[in-house]
């Protein structure tokens, strides 16, 4: 690993000593495409290292996960104990979490585990502390929850995005618009829907050969893709596309003005643990950027059961709902009966290609 980690120092500062230019992109593409494979190999585990520790592997369990992730002290284990009966220890001093502490948050039927993480620090991608098994952990989650201390946190959410980017966890972002296929034979044939604005052939062929893909077909669709786009779908198995909400905590120690600004962010949240300010609006995020819906289900010349909701994710249709239920439920289907926002009357009667919507009320109909 120190191999490693001193190859990844070269590249670094190889590349920070380039100017950026026409003549020395094809060379700063090759050694974003060496620094990617090395990083991966860095996060491998490995059969000597020890295991995470007592408590840090959490098995995932109810309808979502999300992790906690942020600097020592900045209020993740206080935000964790309010909102769930889980209490994580606390104190007003650096890495008091030492090991990833579950908790459940119960949300309108929903049991949404929440995952305390021990604080991140700078360095944690080059497997420094407890950085390599935090990340793991973090690849796993549904939704990745930032907290920062709005007092640093210019400084602070920099490093942990350039920490959570290297290891390969892209926040609030889609995957590339770029298709890519081995073959056994037959070469490179690369091929741009549109103008590229900022690769072209060369630049891919060199990656490619670089990685010992010779015969593979590339189509890029998007004009604006990058060579770290690129890069990105070459290593896809390495890559985590996770939602992730920025919550600013200690909002008591900043003025107003810039509160206002901070909440006006995309992806934003603002709340002071301390003071039990806004803790309750950032649960109702939580809710909103994990994308779940409840469905209610209902039997036949009965009313519908309310007191349990069946948990699924948007855009789901009736053939998701029944598989929610039983995975054999869809093979005896005939039709189903909808009652809710989805529904272009009440009732519909609709298919397994139904997508269905929040609170909506279902009855299943079998052969």
């Amino acid at each position: 690993m120190v191999n490693i980690t001193e190859k990844i120092k070269e590249i670094e500062d190889e590349m920070r000593r380039t100017q950026k230019n026409k003549a020395t992109e094809y060379h700063l593409g090759l050694l974003k495409g060496k620094l990617a494979r090395l990083r991966a190999q860095l996060l491998e585990p490995t059969g000597g290292s020890g295991g995470g520790g007592v408590g840090f592997d959490v098995s995932k369990s109810g309808d979502a996960r999300v992790a906690l992730v942020g600097f020592p002290s900045v209020g993740k284990s206080t935000f964790l104990s309010k909102i769930t009966k889980t209490k994580s220890e606390t104190a007003a001093y650096a890495f008091t979490t030492l090991t990833a502490i579950p908790g459940v948050l119960e949300y309108g039927g929903a049991e949404i585990q929440i995952l305390d993480l021990p604080g991140i620090i700078e360095g944690a991608s080059e497997g420094k502390g407890r950085g390599r098994q935090v990340i793991s952990a973090a690849k796993t989650s549904d939704l990745v929850l930032m907290v920062l201390d709005a007092t640093k946190r210019a400084e602070q959410r920099a490093l942990l995005e350039a920490e959570l980017d290297a290891v390969g966890i892209r926040l609030n972002k889609e995957p590339p618009n770029i298709y890519l296929k081995q073959k056994k034979a037959g070469g490179m044939k690369i091929t741009f829907q549109t103008p590229p604005k900022y690769l072209d052939e060369k630049m891919i062929y060199n990656v490619l050969r670089d990685y010992k893909m010779l015969n593979c077909e590339v189509l890029v669709r998007d004009e604006y893709a990058t060579i770290d786009d690129f890069i990105d779908v070459i290593m896809k198995d390495h890559r985590k596309y996770i939602r992730c909400l920025y919550v600013y905590n200690k909002i008591d120690g900043v003025s107003l003005d810039f509160l206002d600004q901070l909440a006006r962010e995309p992806h934003t949240a603002v709340m002071s643990c301390e003071l039990d300010l806004g803790v309750e609006d950032v649960v109702d995020r939580i809710w909103k950027e994990l994308r779940l819906i409840r469905v209610y289900t209902k039997r036949k010349g009965e009313e519908p059961d309310f007191s349990e909701a069946l948990i699924c994710r948007s855009n789901s249709t009736i053939e998701d709902v029944c598989d929610n239920i039983h995975r054999t439920l869809k093979e005896t289907f005939k039709y189903a009966m909808v009652w809710g926002a989805s529904a272009r009357h009440i009732p519909q009667r609709v298919g397994l290609g139904h997508v269905v919507s929040d609170e909506d009320v279902v009855s299943i109909v079998a052969k």
